[in-house]
Order: C-alpha cells, then sequence, then structure tokens
C-alpha cells in the first residue's frame, strides 16, 4: 500500500482531533480528540517507519533499522496512558465539584 494513503489518513484524523478540541466545550470529548491526534501521529511513525525499514531491507536484508518509529510509538502510548488516568482524575473531581464536565465552568477557578 502506498504512503500517501497512510499520509492522508493521518492528517484527516488529526484535522478532526484539531477541529474537537477547538470547537467542543465538553472536557471527555476534548480529551478523546487529543488521543485521535495522538494516534494519529502514531500512525505516521509507523508508516514512515515500514516504509524506511523496506528501504533499508532492499539494500541489506540483514539490517535491522526501520524499528525506531514503533518504539517512538510504544513510549506515545505509554504517555498517553498516564495521560488518561490523570485527565480523566481531573476530569471525575470536576464533576464532583460543580456536576458538569463543561470546560466553560473552569473559568470559574481564577477568581
Amino acid at each position: 500500500m502506498p504512503i500517501n494513503y497512510y499520509i492522508i489518513l493521518a492528517v484527516s484524523l488529526f484535522s478532526i482531533g484539531v477541529a474537537g478540541v477547538l470547537t467542543r466545550r465538553n472536557a471527555i470529548i476534548i480529551f478523546m480528540c487529543v488521543e485521535l491526534m495522538l494516534n494519529a501521529v502514531n500512525l505516521l511513525l509507523v508508516a514512515f517507519s515500514k516504509m524506511h525499514y523496506t528501504a533499508a531491507a532492499i539494500q541489506n536484508p540483514a539490517s535491522a533499522v526501520g524499528t525506531d518509529g514503533q518504539l517512538f510509538v510504544f513510549f506515545i502510548m505509554v504517555v498517553a496512558a498516564a495521560e488518561v488516568s490523570v485527565g480523566l482524575a481531573i476530569i471525575v473531581m470536576m464533576y464532583r465539584n460543580i456536576h458538569s464536565v463543561d470546560v466553560n465552568f473552569l473559568n470559574r477557578l481564577k477568581h
């Protein structure tokens, strides 16, 4: 499969995520859109890693080049899992205090 398909899919996922972050007011939906953007980046990293591995395997079949992108994806997933746990804890505490997950209510915490 050509790399162009992966790029188009990742750009569309990332743009949907950006649009969701900028237009939504629900904290959970904003959180899911951030995760969608991270997954779009992960998709591109794996696609480019695969492309680089294929190019290196043609020149030298015994090389182990091309696994760097997949390692980055693994670390991004670990960081995203930590982000989910902290973010959901913050959202739950926000819901317990103000009985809403609307991010506009967070402006009240400034004063």
